[in-house]
């Protein structure tokens, strides 16, 4: 089951709920035929429950939304950014386990 505390974003309010966020965001670039991407959606419902209120964590469909990927060079997915102040902090490419993404996010909200 989604978690409640992850948002679907499009090309057109991006900016606004990303790079305007006045937290640190996690996006995560992916489409519904994206096994990879299947396997790590519970790890990223529990990162954004675990880090609710500190972290925004957002999806973009990448089928639905071809600009804003583009935009981040965004070749393959799952493709993850860690975006805080409209720049981006991190970028994690593939299904990696949690402590990974843990430390990344750990280390963006230092």
């Amino acid at each position: 089951m989604a978690s409640a505390n992850i948002k679907h974003v499009t090309d057109s309010n991006f900016e606004g709920e990303v790079l305007k966020s006045p937290t640190p965001v996690l996006v995560d670039f992916w489409a519904p035929w994206c096994g990879p991407c299947k396997a790590i959606a519970p790890v990223l419902d529990e990162l954004a429950d675990d880090y609710a209120g500190k972290l925004k964590v957002v999806k973009v469909n990448v089928d639905e939304n071809p600009d804003t990927p583009a935009r981040y060079g965004v070749r393959g997915i799952p493709n993850l950014l860690i975006i805080k102040g409209g720049q981006v902090k991190d970028q994690i490419v593939g299904a990696v386990p949690k402590g990974h993404l843990v430390r990344a996010v750990d280390q963006a909200l230092a």
